[in-house]
């Protein structure tokens, strides 16, 4: 999925990577999808996710938030990806988008937003599963359609979904392949938020989680994968040394020291 053509061949990058700097001096990454007027993930569009993505890991920021530009988050996948495919290839394929997209996200140590301001399918909407929170606006859409190409979806949405939804609305939202609106999604738990400014929310709550304190953001996350991974007797054999190692941050010791000199709500965060 890397070819060094493969970017060229869509002219301008369908991805925008942006570091910015909130009022409190923290660092927050901005992912966009600018790809044309359907955000289409072909090879173009999956190349400059997982560069990205590659970028995120090896310089993480205080928190990322993924959003969209256009009338879409994204019409799903060309179909031209999946063309030809043999075996071997498609398995490679999925193999591929897990080890550089998926995973990758999930693992980045800070807290990851995912706004959705308008119609969000498969490929988008899977990417959306492997971040924390999703915010979305009403008018927003979502659907996992690929038994339209006699397919189902392959990076991870039907489990993370079922994580979310419960596993009997993963499946009838994979089998129907229905398009499903922000309030059902938010009445499900997928959705976290529903806001008219979804950008605006999207951003606000960002900043908001990069100003605070991104070490304990990163163990509450590396806490919940082990629940996910081996459920509560896992994650409770792993709390005790992952919340222990806190107790050496410098934003733990000056946030209990602020709480005892002057109340809750007077710390102040570095991300160290």
């Amino acid at each position: 999925m890397t070819e060094p053509d493969a970017l060229s061949a869509a002219g301008s990058r369908p991805t925008r990577l942006e570091r910015v700097i909130t009022d409190a001096g923290a660092e927050i990454a901005i992912l966009t999808f600018a790809h044309g007027p359907l955000n289409l993930f072909d090879r173009a569009m999956f190349d400059a996710v997982i560069a990205d993505i590659a970028d995120l890991t090896a310089r993480p920021p205080r928190a990322v938030l993924l959003r969209a530009e256009g009338k879409v988050v994204s019409g799903g996948v060309d179909v031209h990806v999946f063309d030809g495919l043999t075996v071997e290839q498609g398995t490679a394929l999925w193999q591929s988008l897990f080890a550089q997209i998926g995973h990758p996200l999930e693992a980045l140590p800070c807290p990851v937003v995912f706004a959705a301001h308008g119609l969000t399918l498969t490929a988008a909407f899977e990417i959306a599963l492997a971040c924390d929170i999703v915010v979305a606006g009403p008018k927003a859409k979502f659907g996992l359609v690929e038994t339209v190409v006699g397919l189902t979806p392959s990076m991870g949405g039907p489990q993370r979904l079922a994580e979310r939804a419960g596993s009997g609305r993963a499946r009838e939202l994979v089998m129907t392949a229905d398009l499903y609106d922000a309030a059902t999604m938010h009445e499900w738990g997928v959705v976290n938020y529903v806001h008219e400014d979804v950008d605006g929310a999207a951003r606000s709550l960002v900043a908001r989680l990069a100003d605070g304190p991104t070490r304990a953001h990163a163990a509450t996350k590396e806490i919940v994968s082990a629940w996910r991974s081996g459920g509560v007797a896992h994650a409770d054999s792993i709390t005790p040394e992952t919340s222990g190692a806190l107790f050496a941050t410098a934003d733990l010791q000056g946030a209990v020291r602020s709480f005892l000199d002057v109340g809750p709500g007077h710390a102040t965060y570095t991300g160290e």
